[in-house]
Formats: C-alpha cells, structure tokens, sequence
C-alpha cells in the first residue's frame, strides 16, 4: 500500500427524491483510498454502502436518486462534474466494478468469449478482434478459469457460479483499472469458492498492484482480504481504521454487535447472540446518534447530539462515532464496568 491517495471522497451526500420526501442513502461520508490498497466498507442491508460504490461510477439511477453534496475526487478530477461522455471513459478503462450478482450482469444471450471481446473493444479502439480474442484469452487465464479456449464458446449458465464471478473479475480487469470496486463479491457462493475467490482478489492486488473497494456485510471477508476498514451504519460512516485495530480494539457499540454477532466454533453457545431492535428508517433521525434506540450503552446526550467521528487514544488512523470515547475513555471501559456489575 501507498501513501499516495487515489480516490478521495469529500462530504458526499447522494439522496433519493420519493413520494414520501428526500432520503438521504449516504449522508455526508468523507473517507479515502490510497493506491494499491485494499479499503472494506462493511454494514449491514440499507447502510448505503452499495449507493457509496454507485455514486463514484456514477450510476445512481436518476430519477430518483442523486449526488447532492460533496466531491469525488479520482487522482484530482473531480468525478461529480464530469459529463456523461467523459465518465464513460473513466468507467471500465480506471475504475472498475464488480456488481453482487453475476447471472444478472452477464448477458444469457451471448458467450463469455463475445462478452469479453465487446468489453476490450468498447474501451481500447487500437485493438482488432484477433487481438482482442488472445487478450480474453490471457485474461481469463489471469483470473484462474480453466480451458478458457473452451470457455469461450459458452453461455453464462453452462457455468458455475464461482465460474461466472471469475467472468465478471476477468471482465472488470481487461482495461487494468487502477481501482477495482467489488460489491459483495462472494454472495450467494458457497464456502469452498468464497475461500478462492478471496484468493484470487489478494493475489490480483498484489500482482497488479491494483486498490480495489470491497463492498461487504461479511466481516470474514474483511478480515481475510482487507487493510483498511470502514463500518458504516443508516448513511454514516460509524467507525474506521486498520482492520488488526478494530478487530482487536472495537470502539463503536455497532461495531462490537457486529463482531459478537459472528459464530465462534471454539465456544458451544446455547443461542447466537443478534443485536437488538431495528435499523432505523432513512432520514428518520435527525437529531443524535442513530445507533441510540438499540445502544445498551446509551447516554441522555446520545439523542439530543449527533456525535462526531472522534480519534481513538494513541491512533490517528482509528475513528469512532461515540461520544464514550469522549465521557467514558473509550468502550473498553464501559465494558469492563458491565462485566464487574
């Protein structure tokens, strides 16, 4: 990883204009990714961590949605100002996506091999056919699929589902973007390929030396493939820092439910522990922290002020959203006054 950052995202506000008012998705996030670094952003459904990954392609559907505040800045450009035209040249040849579900983004009606070559196509105009056909080739070699000569002639559903995620990484790397975002790149896989793919998402990091924005819920995915990560919770980002520091060191409520909330096969548990209550409604908290109504740990001033991202002590990269930092130390404290009731 570099110190030199390549995608900075400044007070970025993205809001969906519905029948019932404005919804704000994402509501005011700065945060950064530095070249060739992995960065997760993790969160359970409905946190805005998809509309943060659509908002820097800018492919938030509109209407309804739109960026409303906030720049996102890739190598000092400005994407939010960029027209149309000049985004599509930034999509696929710099960044890049993988989206959740790879049956819905490859096209049934055409081979593999004829999906790949349209993407080299598109977006390198130098490039003939035979040489767009051997890139394909070599690419799908890079990502790990077998006799892709083979391959090449077949339909998305002749293959397996981890095959048809190795299409979608292959086809997301055949313009070698310098960011890769991944959107829940190991949903609906079962373990076994889970655990490759992974795999293959590190090894591609460090041979290309590619930053890549992983989009999770999963913190086993966080923990097995990324540097840096960003917890956020109904728009806000809650808690970030090193992966080893928040692991290790929680210091947001949310955060520990999270990691509570993970099987663990060492200790035979009666029931999983789940955190209580409910996500609350987008926009339906102004005022306080919007963790309040499911926090054990709430204080009277929780829901009279909206809490700020405070440096935990002795790190300048470890940030949490919770005013216990402020009036308790930090959540260690307040955990080990429970322990000792």
């Amino acid at each position: 990883m570099d110190n030199e950052i390549l995608l900075q995202v400044n007070d970025l506000e993205t809001t969906f204009f519905t029948n019932d008012g404005k919804v704000p998705a994402v509501d005011h996030i700065d945060f950064h990714v530095y070249k060739g670094e992995i960065l997760g952003i993790v969160g359970e459904s409905g946190c805005g961590k998809s509309v943060t990954s659509l908002s820097i392609m800018g492919l938030v559907p509109s209407p309804p949605g739109k960026v409303t505040s906030g720049s996102i800045l890739f190598e000092g450009m400005d994407l939010t100002k960029l027209p149309e035209s000049k985004m599509r040249r930034v999509r696929g040849n710099d960044i890049a996506m993988i989206f959740q579900e790879p049956m819905t983004s490859l096209n049934p009606l055409f081979t593999i091999g004829n999906q790949i070559v349209e993407a080299i196509l598109l977006h390198d105009k130098k490039s003939s056919k035979k040489e767009a056909k051997s890139k394909a080739n070599e690419i799908m070699k890079l990502v790990g699929l077998p006799r892709p000569n083979e391959l090449m002639n077949q339909y998305p559903h002749q293959l397996s589902g981890g095959m048809r995620q190795r299409v979608m990484i292959a086809m997301a790397l055949v313009c070698n973007p310098k960011l890769l975002i991944a959107d829940e790149p190991t949903t609906a896989l079962d373990v076994t390929i889970q655990a490759q793919i992974l795999k293959l998402i590190k090894e591609l990091n460090e041979k290309l030396h590619m930053a890549m924005l992983i989009i999770t819920h999963d913190l086993g995915v966080v923990a097995e493939t990324c540097q840096r990560v960003i917890v956020m919770y109904a728009g806000q980002i809650i808690e970030e820092g090193f992966v080893n520091e928040i692991f290790k060191n929680p210091q947001h409520p949310y955060t520990l439910g999270l990691i509570k909330s993970v099987p663990d096969m060492r200790y035979k548990k009666e029931t999983l522990y789940s955190i209580p209550g409910n996500v609350p409604k987008p926009g339906s908290v102004e005022i306080g922290c919007r963790f309040a109504s499911r926090c054990q740990y709430a204080m009277e001033r929780c829901t009279k002020e909206t809490p700020p991202l405070y440096e935990v002590a002795n790190s300048s990269t470890h940030k949490s959203r919770c005013f216990l930092l402020q009036e308790k130390g930090g959540l260690e404290n307040v955990e080990h006054l429970v322990e000792s009731q």
